[in-house]
C-alpha cells in the first residue's frame, strides 16, 4: 500500500527523519543529486518557520520511503516562480511503476503558483517534467566564482 505524507513547516522534522530524507536523495538522486550537505541545507529551508518555507513529499510503501521530493518557496513570486522543485528521487529498484507521476501529481494540486526546477538534458526525469506541462522557458546561465 502507498501512502503519502506531506510535512510543512508547521510538522519540525526529528534529527533522525532529517537524516532519513537526506540519506535517501543523496543515494537516489545518484549523478543528478548534490552532496548531502546541499541536500539537508534544502530539507531544512522548506521545513524551517524563518525562510519562506517549502514543502517535502514521502511517498511510503508499506511504510517504507520510496520516493521523496523538496519543494522551496522563493518568496518572489511577482518576478520569478514562486516554488522550486529542488529534488525530486524514486527508489531505483521502484522506478517505473508510477511513483514519480503520483509525487508530481501530489505536488502540483498542493502549491500554489508556479513552479521552477533544474534538469540537466540527458536526466531521464526530463520526460516526466515535460509531461506535467514543464517546458524550457529560458536559458540558465552562471558565473562561478571560484
Amino acid at each position: 500500500m502507498k501512502d503519502t505524507r506531506v510535512i510543512t513547516p508547521e510538522e519540525k522534522l526529528s534529527a533522525q527523519e532529517l537524516t532519513k530524507l537526506s540519506a535517501f536523495l543523496f543515494e537516489h538522486l545518484e549523478q543528478y543529486g548534490d552532496e548531502r550537505t546541499a541536500i539537508e541545507k534544502a530539507i531544512l529551508y522548506a521545513n524551517s518557520k524563518d525562510t519562506p518555507g517549502g514543502y517535502l513529499i514521502e511517498v511510503l510503501e508499506d511504510g517504507v520511503l520510496v520516493s521523496a521530493a523538496v519543494i522551496n518557496k522563493t518568496g518572489m513570486g511577482e518576478y520569478i516562480p514562486e516554488n522550486i522543485l529542488v529534488y525530486l528521487a524514486t527508489h531505483k529498484d521502484k522506478r517505473g511503476q508510477g511513483l514519480g507521476s503520483q509525487l508530481m501529481r501530489q505536488m502540483v494540486d498542493l502549491v500554489t503558483g508556479d513552479i521552477a526546477l533544474h534538469v540537466e538534458p540527458e536526466n531521464p526525469a526530463k520526460r516526466l517534467y515535460e509531461k506535467f506541462g514543464f517546458s524550457n522557458k529560458y536559458l540558465e546561465m552562471r558565473l562561478i566564482k571560484k
